[in-house]
């Protein structure tokens, strides 16, 4: 017979660990708040005696590259949303590409905080906008999975561009890659013998043609994000090629896990190339955040005036002397 100890819960999971969780679930909103505070202070002091260099990296750069790095945060957003309707679609929802468009771009104020968040909030904004065509929340969670898995085999295959910044050892990457390559693998037969829910979330891993069309669209999202970061680096003054760029995304997206807040986009730039100048990393990180949040704006601006001229539509089809119905639904 065995005794359950102090230090074991039930399952046999420790204790300790499942009090953490609860810990860290019930004070998210804290921890955030404490954990962006942090950062924020630690940039703070590495700036500290290099603030002229970081307000001549921040002013000098020109307009036009902040509207077109904006613009290339839409194509990313945009892109990532087809992608995801490619999956919901599969998981057997019958929702337009316009209302699920609307729901994800509820995910831009949420993911300045975190990652999980923008997730949820997307997916909430869907349910409720969406009724009874929207699949249920593990479906919707699962459908998420084959986007998240393209996006991890790109950053193991690419990540050899942290070997030199982070000093890496160099078997780290094939290991990434043999890891990505086996859990890939698994998804897909999770996809044939997993539960209902998950299943069917995992459905457009079951069509090659459909995996092959959420692989380009996660491809171009990615390119874009590449491209804009490629684009501030050289704007504040420094000289990165395009793999310091795809370097600074990958930090980017992995700190993004974190409850770091927004000063993720400078945290990463510092990190990955805080040595060839830690004023204009930071001054390009900055921007990043700036430009990511000003395309997510733009994208959610859309999405509101589009809620509003559908809404509007839809009460000039049901007053009287509206157009008929056929015209409407057309």
């Amino acid at each position: 017979m065995v005794h359950e100890t102090p230090l074991m819960a039930s399952g046999g999971r420790p204790a300790a660990t499942g009090r953490i969780r609860e810990f860290c679930r019930r004070r998210r909103t804290p921890i955030t708040i404490g954990c962006s505070l942090l950062c924020a202070t630690a940039l703070v002091v590495l700036l500290s005696g290099r603030r002229e260099d970081f307000a001549t990296a921040i002013t000098g750069t020109a307009a036009w590259v902040l509207a077109a790095t904006a613009l290339l945060q839409v194509v990313a957003l945009v892109a990532r949303s087809e992608a995801w309707h490619l999956t919901v679609g599969a998981a057997g929802a019958t929702i337009s590409r316009r209302t699920l468009y609307r729901a994800s771009s509820m995910q831009v104020l949420g993911s300045l905080f975190s990652g999980h968040l923008g997730v949820a909030a997307r997916i909430a904004a869907l349910r409720r906008s969406s009724g009874v065509g929207c699949p249920r929340v593990p479906t919707l969670i699962a459908a998420e999975v084959p986007i998240l898995a393209v996006e991890a085999a790109l950053a193991a295959l690419a990540s050899f561009t942290l070997i030199g910044p982070l000093g890496l050892p160099w078997w780290l990457p094939p290991v990434a890659i043999a890891a990505i390559t086996i859990a890939s693998a698994g998804l897909r037969r999770v996809a044939v013998r997993a539960g209902r829910g998950l299943r069917t979330g995992l459905a457009i891993l079951r069509s090659v043609r459909g995996g092959s069309r959420v692989v380009a669209f996660v491809v171009v999202a990615v390119l874009a994000q590449i491209c804009r970061n490629w684009m501030l680096l050289h704007a504040v003054g420094l000289d990165a090629s395009l793999f310091d760029a795809v370097a600074v995304l990958i930090a980017v997206v992995t700190l993004g896990q974190l409850p770091i807040g927004p000063s993720i986009g400078a945290t990463s730039a510092v990190l990955i190339l805080g040595r060839h100048g830690v004023a204009p990393a930071a001054a390009a990180g900055v921007l990043t955040t700036v430009t990511g949040t000003m395309g997510g704006l733009c994208f959610a601006a859309w999405a509101g005036a589009d809620r509003l001229y559908c809404g509007a539509h839809a009460r000039r089809s049901a007053a009287p002397g509206g157009p008929r119905p056929e015209r409407a639904r057309a």
